[in-house]
């Protein structure tokens, strides 16, 4: 019971109506559709047209690349790849098992070649030798100097295009009255299979869609870069990555370290400071077995039978490495044929959202369903889902796919 003001905190859990995404995840958490039904519980965003974008920045980490002559103990002004990025004031520490030597910029006199003071520290200058490598730790100012230049990060415009969806369903309106000896009735069944389809058919382009627009039947067509075509962009990655994707594939067999290596760069990228490094990791099912069989193989697990036991074998969730966690889901369309059933696709949540054009959140339009002004013409009873969304990854980097895992090795 409820006294007083009845408000939406008294509604009974799960009494309200969800979005399309929410029931799907409610009444087919193990469907087709895993990833658009947790949407329903992630940020969504309102595209106001049909191209949607946003500006990324990724905050710069200045360096410079020795060129292959290298430099002298007594050099002062240094021949480098680029001093993109490189300001005076900065302090250097060169990269160099031999000597961790720091140094401060004087001036850029090209976009080759800056001066420098040497041994800014406890470190003697020595000898640098070729295609060494120089990271700034910081910047130093004497007292009343003049005021340094800016240093500007350029923000990266990354854009998709929304993408229609539509699924209709149609019986006879003899079928609808025909009682069926097993199921529900022919309305529900026919309206549950398009709900399916339409969340299958969403649920495959996140993954797998790839941008493009043009006309169709002489009206203006659009598709929508999917979650791993977004990945495989080098474009979308900041400069420092030097155009590596993290899209890797595996050999005939894969071991621990070589599946660490391909999930390790996922977690180059802290994109929420309220968790730690965690991830979703969608397989298939060959790759769900060569998972377990790499932590089999690469812990030694042996197996002991005793008396009353029920149950038996390896079966993980969580995929650790030393830099995070996956919680690993095996995604029934990956199961649809060989290829992506070796494949293993990372997602970083708090970086995956949905964007909707308009109020254009899957939309029911049913006719003659009830009798009423809807009437087509037609003696049957039908509806049409419509969906107008497009996939916004916010951080790339912290995303990656793997394909071709086809055996497990030690190793």
């Amino acid at each position: 019971m409820s006294t007083g003001l009845f408000n939406t905190a008294a509604l009974t859990t799960d009494l309200a109506k969800k979005s399309f995404a929410g029931m799907i995840t409610r009444l087919m958490p193990n469907g087709m559709a895993p990833l658009f039904g947790m949407t329903a519980m992630l940020q969504s965003e309102t595209a106001v047209a049909v191209e949607h974008g946003f500006f990324t920045k990724t905050m710069l980490l200045p360096e410079v690349t020795f060129t292959a002559g290298g430099q002298l103990i007594g050099d002062t002004t240094f021949t480098v790849l680029s001093t993109a990025n490189i300001l005076p004031g900065m302090i250097m520490r060169i990269d160099n098992s031999a000597s961790y030597e720091n140094f401060i910029v004087n001036s850029v006199i090209s976009a080759t070649q800056l001066t420098v003071n040497r041994a800014i520290g406890t470190v003697a200058a020595a000898a640098i030798p070729a295609n060494a490598k120089a990271y700034q730790v910081g910047n130093a100012f004497e007292e009343a100097s003049l005021r340094p230049n800016s240093l500007i990060i350029n923000p990266v415009r990354i854009t998709n295009l929304t993408q229609i969806f539509r699924n209709t369903w149609a019986i006879s309106d003899t079928i609808r009255q025909t009682m069926m000896i097993a199921g529900d009735t022919n309305v529900a069944e026919s309206r549950t299979d398009c709900a399916a389809f339409h969340a299958a058919d969403i649920e495959k382009a996140l993954f797998f869609g790839q941008k493009s627009q043009g006309t169709r039947n002489g009206q203006p067509f659009r598709t929508m870069d999917g979650l791993i075509n977004i990945v495989g962009t080098a474009a979308n990655y900041p400069s420092y990555y030097n155009s590596v994707t993290n899209v890797y594939t595996a050999g005939g067999t894969t071991t621990y370290p070589q599946l660490e290596g391909f999930l390790d760069p996922l977690f180059n990228q802290a994109t929420d400071p309220k968790v730690g490094n965690e991830r979703i990791l969608f397989v298939g099912g060959t790759a769900k077995k060569v998972i377990t069989g790499i932590a089999r193989l690469a812990t030694g697990s042996f197996y002991q039978i005793v008396d009353g036991q029920t149950s038996w074998g390896l079966q993980y969730s969580t995929v650790k490495t030393s830099r995070g966690a996956f919680q690993m889901i095996e995604h029934p369309l990956f199961n649809s044929n060989t290829s992506w059933s070796k494949m293993a696709v990372g997602v970083d949540l708090s970086t995956f959202r949905l964007a909707y054009l308009g109020d254009r959140k899957t939309q029911n339009k049913e006719f003659n369903v009830d009798s009423d002004a809807n009437d087509n013409g037609i003696d049957a009873v039908g509806g049409t889902l419509t969906t107008e969304v497009t996939c916004v990854v916010k951080n790339p980097p912290a995303n990656g796919t793997v394909y071709n895992l086809t055996a497990a090795a030690a190793g």
